[in-house]
Parts: structure tokens; C-alpha cells; sequence
């Protein structure tokens, strides 16, 4: 199962949308500093996260997320 979030920095109040096998993970992965494009913009809030059965179909909905369209949603 794949999942969509979408986190907000506390620091900026910029959104992040993201695909990940593990919710839990992935955010405290950001959260650490780990992830190299979100790293200084932390700490995040998880906003939601979004379950899909296919890898495919998650990739989509985080593309659409990142779009104008998905950003005014």
C-alpha cells in the first residue's frame, strides 16, 4: 500500500506533498533532517496522508497535489 501526504513546515508554513510506503517513517525522516530537499524547513506537521492500493495511482494524486489546481484543493 502506498500513501500520499502532505506535510507543513512550522518554521516557513510551505506545504510538501510525498509519496512513501510508510507514513510514520517518512515524516520523522523529514522531521530529522534527513531528507536533503525539505533539510532546514522543518519541523513538519502531518496535514493528511492518503492510502492507494496501487504505486502508480499515488504517484498521480501527489503530481496533482503539486499542481495549481491540487494546491488551490
Amino acid at each position: 500500500m502506498q500513501y500520499v501526504y502532505v506535510l507543513k513546515s512550522k518554521k516557513d508554513r510551505k506545504l510538501y506533498a510525498g509519496c512513501t510506503n510508510n507514513t510514520r517513517k517518512r515524516s520523522n525522516e523529514h522531521n530529522e533532517g534527513k531528507v536533503i530537499s525539505r533539510k532546514g524547513h522543518g519541523p513538519f506537521g502531518l496535514i493528511c496522508d492518503e492510502a492507494s492500493l496501487d504505486e502508480e495511482d499515488a504517484f498521480w494524486r501527489k503530481k496533482y497535489l503539486k499542481s495549481g489546481m491540487g494546491k488551490r484543493f
